[in-house]
């Protein structure tokens, strides 16, 4: 495995992280500008986790807690940087966040069209819940 430091973002991240996302996330959000992961990390301080190697951010996943569900989301690897262990540990990361909460399972959000996120999200121990459907009203 490479060198890496996991951590939590800061707002001055913001911008880097939404630029890592452009290149490494697939699928995009409404929510994808400065103001939604500054009020991201305002609400919760320890839900976007990063990876970093050589000052590189190389990895995101975001760990979002309410005091009811643990959900996962916009797990990233820099193309270049996969199949490293960078997502393994973004995870691991999540999972021991999750459990000092209390929380007691991960729910991933993972796009239907994305088989290589689907493998992963299957190597990291998650599985499919084909009785659940999202539904979605955008607000603006």
């Amino acid at each position: 495995m490479i060198d890496l430091h996991i951590r939590t973002a800061t707002a001055a991240d913001a911008e880097t992280v939404l630029s890592f996302w452009k290149e490494a996330a697939e699928g995009t959000s409404i929510t994808d500008d400065v103001d939604g992961v500054t009020r991201l990390i305002g609400r919760d301080p320890d839900a976007l986790i990063l990876a970093e190697s050589d000052g590189l951010l190389v990895g995101s996943v975001i760990a979002g807690w309410d005091g009811w569900r643990a959900s996962l989301y916009r797990l990233a690897v820099l193309p270049s940087r996969r199949r490293q262990g960078i997502a393994k540990a973004l995870l691991d990361a999540a999972e021991r966040r999750f459990l000092a909460v209390g929380g007691r399972r991960g729910d991933a959000m993972v796009l239907e069209a994305n088989e290589r996120a689907q493998q992963a999200w299957a190597a990291a121990g998650y599985h499919r819940e084909d009785h659940w459907r999202r539904w979605v009203k955008p607000f603006v």
